[in-house]
């Protein structure tokens, strides 16, 4: 049989084939998305998809921040790791121990971040949940940022522990919570991942010690955008040996697959026969881990790409603000435009794509409800052109988008500038 004959008989089978019947209680769950959400709510329409962009969209989706995907460097050590016929084993790695590339890679990336050690995990949802499944359980409480990403909520799920919700960034309502349900764990994200707004860690990092509690820091939308060499807010800001854990999603300024949790060398060992994530799902393969091999280097000497990244994002949100945005809960490289309904998100979105400006819808469960937003993100490369396109384009919308109408601006106008809190430095920011 021929190859085009296989591809036709192949291509038969699936449209002959048919998938079994489902229940009623999955095929409701489908009607509740497909026919309420999908076909009424959003018109027919994917929300989260719009038009297909042309050669000349301005791409504001990805989180390659530092633009690594496509360096030489790195491309070339993951494609001898590729090419190296030397045996490899796929397993998990709770089986692989003594010297080697994953370990190295594992105390660079550690060292990098200022911690005593560290480990990878295949994502950074695995080494959310992995590390909660670790530190918390039953009867233990886990006092959360309403914000925190979702591995975080999973994780304290899986932990079968008890959430405790604490407001956006408030740790004196984290030090009440403490006070009536004792101490436990808290979990912050250093950068959040739909505003860009900035945690208070060090008043977290105090709040943790008088209670007694354990600090988990999410580093995610900071780890190579933010402090020395890129190492992240907490030791940018002097607190390494104060914050017991941190994790990251090295799927953002990374480039990669795969997640990371500093820790010390003994719970290192205890992570790997106690999270779930890390005994049931197999290891990184070797070009993986000489790609993050090489993206460690490469970031720790990348000054100038994380200064050029504040710039355009300092600019980028001033020009924003001007124009009548309420971009006021964040302030790093990540800006949200929160339309408000899903409907009304959606008419930003038709809006920018029109325009040729792609950027990520997010909404429920990815925000609260009503609270949709365009999410754009910023990255090192950003020409100067690419900016004042942007700003433009935003300028020219306002009434289109119905900007008076948005929840973000009614909720600015409901609060008067001078009772604004006074600039401070970036370790008391609250958004």
């Amino acid at each position: 049989m021929s190859f085009s004959d296989l591809h036709q008989h192949l291509t038969n089978s699936v449209s002959r084939s048919k998938s079994a019947p489902l229940p009623a209680w999955i095929s409701t769950r489908m009607d509740t998305h497909f026919i309420d959400r999908m076909g009424t709510l959003w018109g027919g329409d994917h929300l989260l998809h719009g038009r297909t962009p042309g050669p000349d969209a301005l791409h504001l989706s990805s989180n390659d921040y530092l633009c690594l995907l496509g360096e030489a460097p790195l491309v070339q050590a993951q494609a001898r790791a590729l090419l190296d016929e030397q045996p490899e084993l796929l397993m998990s790695s709770v089986f692989r121990h003594g010297d080697t590339p994953q370990q190295r890679v594992e105390r660079k990336l550690a060292a990098l971040m200022q911690a005593e050690d560290g480990l990878i995990a295949q994502s950074g949802w695995a080494a959310n949940v992995g590390l909660v499944q670790c530190i918390a359980g039953p009867g233990v409480p886990v006092y959360i940022d309403t914000n925190g990403h979702a591995s975080l909520w999973e994780g304290i799920s899986a932990a079968g522990a008890t959430a405790v919700p604490v407001r956006h960034n408030d740790f004196g309502h984290a030090a009440r919570q403490i006070e009536r349900n004792g101490p436990g764990v808290i979990m912050v994200d250093s950068v959040y991942s739909t505003t860009g707004s900035v945690a208070p860690i060090r008043d977290f990092v105090e709040v943790a010690e008088r209670s007694g509690s354990v600090l988990v820091v999410d580093e995610s939308h900071a780890l190579g955008t933010h402090g020395p060499s890129g190492g992240g807010l907490v030791p940018e800001l002097g607190l390494s040996e104060r914050v017991h854990f941190r994790t990251a999603s090295l799927a953002k300024a990374f480039a990669g697959r795969a997640g990371f949790v500093t820790c010390s060398t003994a719970f290192k060992d205890f992570f790997a026969v106690e999270a779930r994530p890390a005994i049931f799902s197999s290891g990184l393969l070797r070009h993986e881990i000489a790609w993050f091999d090489a993206a460690t280097d490469f970031i720790a000497a990348a000054d100038d790409r994380r200064a050029d990244l504040h710039a355009i994002t300092r600019h980028t949100r001033t020009a924003i603000a001007e124009l009548g945005y309420n971009i006021s809960d964040g302030s790093e490289q990540i800006i949200g435009l929160e339309a408000g309904t899903e409907p009304q998100v959606m008419v930003l979105r038709d809006a920018l794509q029109r325009r040729g400006i792609f950027g990520a819808v997010f909404c429920s469960p990815a925000t609260p409800k009503n609270r949709a937003l365009m999410r754009l993100t910023l990255h090192a490369k950003l020409a100067a052109s690419d900016i004042d396109r942007l700003i433009s384009v935003l300028a020219e919308i306002r009434d289109e988008v119905r900007l008076a109408e948005w929840s973000s601006t009614r909720r600015a106008h409901r609060v008067p500038r001078n009772t604004q809190p006074a600039s401070r430095g970036k370790d008391e920011q609250q958004h």
